[in-house]
């Protein structure tokens, strides 16, 4: 009988006193992150920070490759060697592709995260490399000077957490909002 009591009270205290206090404390600490980052454009939900988009058009920056195609529910990602036939011609493809887009720029220019997926196929962000790779494409997309764009993706890159930790990095979600913020308020001057 004693067990069963000590089974139930750490239940109790474990299955859910502690969830119930941690999910208080994320809320009362952190509400941006424990409620999913999600990013809001004039009052409504557009995205989350921490998932990327899939973005083909060449108006906008690309993230990773993904072979899940940035299904949340389905995270994941082939865990292909680089042996593999099947990962090397992809990649080989996506070069291609890449240099189609992008003009005047040689193969070993391209940025490895354009061409490879994240372990979790959600990666929201790219290298700041990776997206300085694709002004080109998107200022003859946009009509936005390269200069500008330029700059746009240097104040976006995020660096290192706590200074220390992982690689300075760009949110495209976030960059492609500043972009078509941008246009949109060139749209309206011209309007004027």
């Amino acid at each position: 009988m004693r067990a069963i009591r000590f089974a139930l009270l750490m239940i109790v205290l474990f299955g859910l006193g502690y969830p119930a206090a941690m999910t208080g404390l994320a809320q009362l600490i952190f509400p941006h992150q424990a409620n999913g980052s999600i990013i809001y454009e004039n009052g409504k939900p557009v995205a989350s920070e921490l998932i990327g988009q899939p973005f083909q058009r060449d108006g906008y920056f690309h993230g990773r490759p993904s072979s899940i195609q940035y299904d949340a529910s389905a995270s994941g990602s082939p865990n292909y060697g680089p042996s593999n036939k099947e990962l090397a011609e992809r990649m080989k493809k996506d070069a291609e592709q890449w240099l189609n887009k992008v003009p005047g720029k040689e193969k070993n220019e391209i940025p490895i995260d354009l061409i490879t997926n994240s372990g979790s196929g959600l990666d929201p962000h790219i290298s700041p490399a990776a997206a300085l790779f694709q002004v080109p494409m998107v200022a003859k997309a946009t009509g936005l000077s390269e200069q500008r764009l330029t700059r746009l993706v240097k104040e976006h890159i995020e660096g290192r957490a706590l200074g220390v930790f992982g690689e300075p990095r760009v949110n495209v979600v976030r960059l492609n909002m500043a972009v078509q913020k941008l246009v949109e308020e060139r749209s309206q001057r011209n309007e004027s």
